[in-house]
């Protein structure tokens, strides 16, 4: 079998076996790790979210959510100001000295949390005064404690992804969901199934995979003298991430917004109903997330060594990798959606299955996006993506918010796909736009050395 498929992409690309053995099979293998370490988590967030809508009443589900979507956003504020420019600068800038960068990483991570912290405790205790369900200020304040523990584990799972190598992020997954399902099964036995029992689990599993993956960062890492300051990193990520931070905060608008939004106006039952139906779309963004994790090194190398020319190579590459893994996924779903949701949630949603194509475009739409924002990333340009992701949250502020008082749940998702199409749109065009202006300078660039 090995010998046809070596043979057959020699003969169909003019590919040697020499590359294929020393490049293509080498990244194939990397690649599926770290789809394999995405979808080992997706798969526990996915099965703890559809026994929870099994197991709880839409209004309970619904607190679910909303918390969930709370702790989305805190995820993209973590992203923005260390885990994304982790990605780029540890595997450029600090390649040398990640001991001594993590290091200084772990103290900012530290700072965040704490904020985080307050500011969920400051919310939950608004909301109790408010006279809100008693079940969403003590899912919030679970949120508190989720945050810093599994914001923690994305943390120590990126450094492996610095050295293209998903392993030991893979086998830390496998921990994670150990943990999460074998307490799952606990609180189901003794009857404490709630909003905020399953945000502690997830928080207990990212506290224990991390503490596993620092012992053994510990062992394996070097000092050097080359280490960062604080102060250096800090700076560092705060030039970077101030963009990314913006951009983070739209790209959660578009999906999010809604299920706070829906409880508003049409109770807490609508935001279970939006959560049943975008558990379907989950997988396909954590698949993205995971291929985003690994292509971003990949990318942002790429560029160094090939300059404006690789930008559209590039651009080609990332969508239709991207779009390649939602598009089968979503016939396959669509076909089979009404045993689907039977098999799922045990004959419940039953009257929502009719919205799923509007999901199925959504996700699409979402997935593409990640092609053109990989680019733009790995040109460290985070305020192209912010400008992008900007432009489609407002519209889809303007458009979903009287759509989803009117339609419910159909407004949002409506609201939702327009929102990922306009992203995508503007995310192609900026990225086209700088790949015409690199090209435009390059021969200034070189009229200017010659006359020199």
């Amino acid at each position: 079998m090995n010998f046809w498929l070596k043979s057959s992409l020699e003969t169909m690309f003019g590919i040697d076996r020499r590359t294929i053995q020393q490049k293509l099979i080498p990244w194939a293998m990397k690649g599926g790790l770290a789809l394999l370490d995405q979808g080992i988590l997706t798969g526990s967030n996915f099965i703890i979210s559809i026994l929870l809508a099994r197991w709880m009443s839409a209004e309970e589900y619904g607190i679910y959510a909303v918390a969930f979507a709370v702790f989305l956003f805190l995820l993209n504020f973590h992203q923005a100001l260390l885990l994304e420019p982790m990605l780029v600068f540890g595997s450029s800038v600090y390649r040398n000295s990640l001991r001594g960068y993590l290091k200084s990483l772990l103290w900012l991570h530290l700072w965040v949390s704490v904020l985080m912290i307050f500011g969920l405790a400051v919310s939950a205790a608004v909301m109790a005064r408010m006279g809100q369900s008693p079940g969403l200020p003590a899912a919030l304040v679970a949120v508190g404690f989720v945050g810093p523990a599994v914001l923690l584990f994305w943390l120590t799972k990126r450094v492996f992804y610095l050295k293209l190598s998903p392993a030991p992020s893979a086998a830390s997954a496998v921990l994670y969901c150990a943990v999460l399902l074998g307490g799952l099964g606990v609180i189901y036995k003794y009857g404490l199934v709630s909003a905020a029992s399953a945000l502690l689990l997830m928080g207990v599993g990212g506290l224990v995979s991390s503490l596993v993956l620092l012992t053994y960062l510990g062992l394996r890492l070097r000092s050097t003298q080359a280490d960062p300051t604080l102060r250096e990193t800090f700076n560092r990520h705060w030039r970077y991430g101030r963009w990314a931070l913006g951009a983070n905060a739209m790209m959660w608008i578009p999906i999010n917004i809604f299920y706070p939004l829906l409880s508003k106006f049409s109770g807490l039952a609508q935001a279970g109903e939006l959560k049943a139906l975008m558990n379907f779309a989950a997988p396909m963004l954590q698949t993205c997330a995971a291929l985003s994790s690994l292509m971003l090194p990949y990318t942002a190398r790429m560029l160094e060594q090939r300059g404006s020319a690789g930008v559209n190579i590039a651009l080609k590459r990332m969508t239709l990798l991207c779009v390649a893994c939602a598009v089968p996924y979503w016939i396959v779903l669509l076909v089979f959606k009404g045993p689907a949701f039977h098999l799922l949630y045990s004959g419940r949603y039953m009257t929502i299955t009719y919205l799923l194509p509007i999901v199925a475009l959504v996700s699409v739409l979402g997935s593409a996006f990640f092609g053109p924002a990989i680019v733009l990333r790995s040109l460290e340009s985070p305020a192209s993506v912010f400008g992008a992701v900007t432009i489609s949250s407002c519209v889809a502020l303007l458009i979903g918010i009287p759509l989803t008082r009117a339609l419910g749940v159909a407004g949002a998702l409506w609201g939702m796909a327009v929102s990922e199409g306009l992203a995508f749109a503007a995310a192609v065009a900026l990225v086209r736009r700088k790949a015409r202006r690199s090209s435009e300078m390059a021969p200034a660039c070189l009229a200017v050395e010659a006359t020199d």
